[in-house]
């Protein structure tokens, strides 16, 4: 419910996660062939659990259309790396227009 994933006060989101760099390019890894594996597109957000006692990373979800507030988490992922919301708009309407005009010189290629 609402109240529970936006004011809750006892989850806390921790950007970055607190694990250390080998897991964490290992789980980045996973979520681009993940991405990939599925013929993803524009965005999605992969989450993953790790075993605290064996380390070991289980994929969670993808989430082919995560929330896109700018109190969501995918937003604030990306800030946390360097990109600011209005940047990652930007992106994603260039990604988007660019994936539109290759689908159109195919199609035209085709016929």
């Amino acid at each position: 419910d609402y109240n529970a994933k936006y004011e809750n006060e006892g989850s806390r989101l921790l950007i970055p996660a607190p694990i250390d760099d080998a897991m964490m390019a290992a789980v980045r890894d996973y979520a681009v062939r993940a991405f990939q594996a599925l013929d993803c597109a524009g965005l999605a957000r992969v989450d993953f659990l790790v075993d605290g006692e064996s380390g070991a990373i289980y994929l969670n979800e993808i989430n082919t259309m995560p929330g896109f507030t700018r109190i969501s988490m995918y937003p604030k992922l990306w800030e946390a790396t360097g990109v600011p919301y209005p940047e990652l708009v930007d992106r994603l309407l260039t990604l988007a227009v660019e994936m539109h005009a290759d689908r159109q010189a195919n199609s035209t290629a085709r016929t």
